[in-house]
């Protein structure tokens, strides 16, 4: 079962004020998402987020973290952070 990625303006924004070294690495780590969003692999570390509704993701990326929550066949993906900045808001 493949999962449409989809992007958030917030995630645009944040995502093009990173260095282009991370950029490819966040690219790739989001393609992972495309085949099971859920589980942790090698090259994908997720982790569901406690006390979160509707149920949001982590998916860690060097020192970067990226938020994101899957609806049927789509991941959501909200925003990403460096490690220890984001997490108040969820």
């Amino acid at each position: 079962m493949k999962y449409t990625i989809l992007v958030s303006r917030t995630f645009q924004k944040q995502f093009h004020s990173l260095e282009n070294n991370v950029q490819v690495r966040i690219k790739s780590a989001l393609k992972t998402l495309e085949g099971d969003p859920f589980h942790s692999r090698s090259g994908a570390d997720i982790k569901k987020l406690s006390h979160t509704e509707p149920a949001k993701y982590r998916l860690r990326v060097g020192n970067y973290r990226i938020i994101y929550a899957v609806e049927h066949k789509t991941v959501k993906v909200i925003e990403v952070f460096k490690r220890g900045k984001g997490y108040k808001d969820l």
